[in-house]
Protein backbone atom coordinates (compact mmCIF):
# COMPACT_ATOMS: atom_id res chain seq x y z
CA UNK A 1 0.00 0.00 0.00
CA UNK A 2 2.81 2.40 0.91
CA UNK A 3 4.37 1.77 -2.65
CA UNK A 4 1.32 2.35 -3.94
CA UNK A 5 0.82 5.76 -2.40
CA UNK A 6 4.25 6.51 -3.04
CA UNK A 7 3.46 5.84 -7.07
CA UNK A 8 0.62 8.10 -7.16
CA UNK A 9 2.25 11.16 -4.91
CA UNK A 10 5.71 11.33 -6.20
CA UNK A 11 5.81 9.37 -9.85
CA UNK A 12 2.70 10.00 -11.52
CA UNK A 13 3.45 14.48 -10.92
CA UNK A 14 6.29 13.72 -12.36
CA UNK A 15 5.20 11.85 -15.22
CA UNK A 16 2.84 14.46 -15.74
CA UNK A 17 5.35 17.44 -15.94
CA UNK A 18 7.52 15.82 -17.81
CA UNK A 19 4.72 14.80 -20.66
CA UNK A 20 3.74 18.67 -20.13
CA UNK A 21 7.03 20.37 -20.89
CA UNK A 22 7.18 17.71 -23.97
CA UNK A 23 4.05 18.29 -25.65
CA UNK A 24 4.54 22.29 -24.92
CA UNK A 25 8.23 21.98 -26.62
CA UNK A 26 6.22 20.45 -29.53
CA UNK A 27 2.78 22.30 -30.04
CA UNK A 28 3.92 25.36 -27.90
CA UNK A 29 2.63 26.69 -24.26
CA UNK A 30 -0.59 28.42 -25.09
CA UNK A 31 -1.28 25.54 -27.73
CA UNK A 32 -0.70 22.86 -24.52
CA UNK A 33 -2.46 25.01 -21.72
CA UNK A 34 -5.79 25.36 -24.28
CA UNK A 35 -5.14 21.52 -24.93
CA UNK A 36 -5.22 20.74 -21.51
CA UNK A 37 -8.46 23.05 -20.98
CA UNK A 38 -10.11 21.46 -24.01
CA UNK A 39 -9.14 17.43 -22.59
CA UNK A 40 -10.78 18.78 -19.29
CA UNK A 41 -14.06 20.07 -21.06
CA UNK A 42 -14.38 17.15 -23.15
CA UNK A 43 -13.93 15.14 -19.93
CA UNK A 44 -16.85 17.12 -17.68
CA UNK A 45 -19.28 16.42 -20.62
CA UNK A 46 -18.26 12.66 -20.87
CA UNK A 47 -18.65 12.18 -17.44
CA UNK A 48 -21.73 14.09 -16.34
CA UNK A 49 -23.41 11.93 -19.95
CA UNK A 50 -22.33 8.25 -18.63
CA UNK A 51 -23.14 9.15 -15.11
CA UNK A 52 -26.98 10.17 -15.67
CA UNK A 53 -26.73 7.16 -17.79
CA UNK A 54 -25.66 5.15 -14.69
CA UNK A 55 -28.35 6.41 -12.50
CA UNK A 56 -30.81 5.93 -15.32
CA UNK A 57 -29.71 1.91 -14.92
CA UNK A 58 -29.69 2.44 -11.44
CA UNK A 59 -32.93 3.74 -11.05
CA UNK A 60 -34.16 0.77 -13.23
CA UNK A 61 -32.83 -2.10 -11.43
CA UNK A 62 -33.82 -0.70 -8.22
CA UNK A 63 -37.29 -0.35 -9.95
CA UNK A 64 -37.54 -3.77 -10.70
CA UNK A 65 -36.03 -4.97 -6.77
CA UNK A 66 -32.65 -6.09 -8.01
CA UNK A 67 -29.13 -4.70 -6.47
CA UNK A 68 -27.66 -2.52 -8.95
CA UNK A 69 -24.29 -4.38 -8.49
CA UNK A 70 -22.44 -3.71 -11.40
CA UNK A 71 -24.67 0.02 -11.70
CA UNK A 72 -22.72 0.80 -8.49
CA UNK A 73 -19.34 -0.03 -9.77
CA UNK A 74 -19.50 1.97 -12.86
CA UNK A 75 -20.59 5.09 -11.20
CA UNK A 76 -17.42 4.43 -8.70
CA UNK A 77 -15.56 4.32 -11.94
CA UNK A 78 -16.82 6.88 -13.45
CA UNK A 79 -16.65 9.35 -10.30
CA UNK A 80 -12.98 8.41 -10.18
CA UNK A 81 -12.18 9.12 -13.82
CA UNK A 82 -13.80 12.73 -12.89
CA UNK A 83 -11.29 12.83 -10.61
CA UNK A 84 -8.48 11.74 -12.94
CA UNK A 85 -9.87 13.89 -15.40
CA UNK A 86 -9.76 17.58 -13.09
CA UNK A 87 -6.48 16.72 -12.48
CA UNK A 88 -4.21 18.62 -14.94
CA UNK A 89 -2.18 15.91 -17.28
CA UNK A 90 -2.71 14.31 -20.19
CA UNK A 91 -1.53 11.13 -18.62
CA UNK A 92 -4.25 11.27 -15.98
CA UNK A 93 -6.83 12.76 -18.36
CA UNK A 94 -6.50 9.25 -20.64
CA UNK A 95 -6.46 6.75 -18.06
CA UNK A 96 -9.63 9.17 -17.27
CA UNK A 97 -11.08 9.27 -20.90
CA UNK A 98 -10.21 5.39 -20.70
CA UNK A 99 -12.47 4.63 -17.77
CA UNK A 100 -15.38 6.85 -19.41
CA UNK A 101 -15.77 4.77 -22.12
CA UNK A 102 -18.21 1.93 -21.42
CA UNK A 103 -16.50 -0.91 -23.77
CA UNK A 104 -12.81 -0.24 -21.19
CA UNK A 105 -15.36 0.86 -18.28
CA UNK A 106 -16.82 -2.98 -18.55
CA UNK A 107 -13.20 -4.83 -18.71
CA UNK A 108 -12.53 -2.68 -15.73
CA UNK A 109 -15.62 -2.95 -13.80
CA UNK A 110 -15.15 -6.99 -14.88
CA UNK A 111 -11.63 -7.35 -13.42
CA UNK A 112 -12.60 -5.01 -10.10
CA UNK A 113 -15.92 -7.24 -9.18
CA UNK A 114 -13.74 -10.92 -10.25
CA UNK A 115 -10.71 -9.42 -7.58
CA UNK A 116 -13.41 -8.67 -4.81
CA UNK A 117 -15.58 -11.41 -5.39
CA UNK A 118 -15.59 -13.64 -1.96
CA UNK A 119 -14.12 -10.83 0.05
CA UNK A 120 -17.64 -8.87 0.68
CA UNK A 121 -20.00 -11.45 2.80
CA UNK A 122 -23.68 -9.92 3.38
CA UNK A 123 -25.36 -10.38 6.23
CA UNK A 124 -29.59 -10.54 6.49
CA UNK A 125 -31.59 -9.80 8.82
CA UNK A 126 -32.80 -12.97 10.91
CA UNK A 127 -30.33 -15.34 8.91
CA UNK A 128 -27.19 -16.27 9.55
CA UNK A 129 -24.26 -14.23 9.81
CA UNK A 130 -20.66 -14.94 8.29
CA UNK A 131 -17.67 -15.62 10.66
CA UNK A 132 -16.40 -12.21 10.90
CA UNK A 133 -19.24 -10.19 11.35
CA UNK A 134 -19.75 -8.84 14.53
CA UNK A 135 -22.81 -6.24 15.53
CA UNK A 136 -22.79 -4.15 18.47
CA UNK A 137 -25.49 -2.89 21.07
CA UNK A 138 -28.63 -4.14 22.75
CA UNK A 139 -31.15 -6.88 21.03
CA UNK A 140 -34.78 -5.48 21.22
CA UNK A 141 -37.39 -8.14 20.59
CA UNK A 142 -39.82 -5.91 19.15
CA UNK A 143 -42.24 -9.40 18.92
CA UNK A 144 -42.32 -9.16 22.79
CA UNK A 145 -45.98 -9.09 24.44
CA UNK A 146 -43.87 -7.97 27.76
CA UNK A 147 -44.09 -4.01 28.41
CA UNK A 148 -41.62 -2.05 30.48
CA UNK A 149 -41.92 1.63 31.85
CA UNK A 150 -39.28 4.08 32.13
CA UNK A 151 -38.23 4.42 35.72
CA UNK A 152 -39.41 7.93 36.00
CA UNK A 153 -42.84 7.54 34.92
CA UNK A 154 -45.41 7.49 37.95
CA UNK A 155 -48.34 4.70 37.46
CA UNK A 156 -50.15 4.68 40.65
CA UNK A 157 -51.49 8.49 40.28
CA UNK A 158 -54.30 9.60 38.15
CA UNK A 159 -53.45 12.06 35.45
CA UNK A 160 -56.78 12.71 34.20
CA UNK A 161 -57.78 15.11 36.97
CA UNK A 162 -54.99 17.43 36.49
CA UNK A 163 -54.97 20.25 34.67
CA UNK A 164 -52.41 20.79 31.70
CA UNK A 165 -49.10 23.30 33.32
CA UNK A 166 -49.09 26.54 32.54
CA UNK A 167 -46.53 28.74 30.47
CA UNK A 168 -44.35 31.08 32.71
CA UNK A 169 -45.52 34.16 31.93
Amino acid sequence: MFLLLTILFLVVPIVELYVIVQVAGGIGTLETIGLLILVSLLGAWLVRREGIGVMRKVQTQLGEGKMPTAQLVDGALILFAGALMLTPGFVTDSFGVFLLLPPTRILVRKALMAQFKGRVQVGTMGGTMGPNMRFGGPIFDVDSTEQTTPDHVDLTRDNDDTEPPSLPR
